[in-house]
């Protein structure tokens, strides 16, 4: 099964984007919005990103995708170590291709404001893991950079799907 990894901060459209590529992939695949996931409260002490439940959930759900016959799988997430690739792709059962999808701190914040309008500590909160995130994905310069903010999500699914699938 192919995979690839939608890489990047909050707000630059990992989610959209592999909804897009959804849309425009002909062969049997599944989307997971990681997110989704790993949503469970309270965090365990250490692990904030509920990373430990994220990976045992994607093993389970990779699984079921390959058994079901998915030839492709298409994640939105963020992968913040280095040492955290292979723990992703053991989840997957193979190797991951990752794709950072970038903007600017303008758009970005731009999408963060719209997104959390009524919520201005979960906009406060967001606008500043944006900067930190991007902060630690130019570090970490994991997979290829794919821009993100100058066109709608099926460009810039196209342009992952060209890198990515070939």
């Amino acid at each position: 099964m192919q995979t690839v990894f939608l890489n990047g901060t909050v707000g630059v459209g990992k989610s959209t984007v592999a909804e897009a590529m959804s849309a425009a992939e002909a062969s049997p695949h599944a989307v997971l919005d990681l997110d989704a996931i790993r949503s469970f409260r309270p965090a365990p002490d250490g692990d904030p990103f509920n990373v430990s439940l994220e990976l045992r959930n994607l093993a389970a759900l990779a699984a079921n995708y390959r058994e079901a016959g998915a030839q492709r799988l298409i994640l939105a997430g963020v992968i913040e170590r280095r040492d955290f690739l292979p723990r992703y792709e053991d989840a997957v059962g193979g190797r991951l291709r990752v794709v950072r999808l970038v903007a600017s701190p303008e758009v970005i914040a731009e999408r963060l404001r719209a997104r959390h309008a009524d919520d201005p500590a979960g906009l406060a909160w967001h606008l500043e893991r944006a900067g930190q995130l991007s902060t630690i994905l130019d570090t970490l310069a994991l997979g290829e950079s794919v821009e993100a903010g100058d066109a709608g999500p099926s460009v810039v699914a196209a342009r992952v799907a060209e890198r990515t699938w070939g």
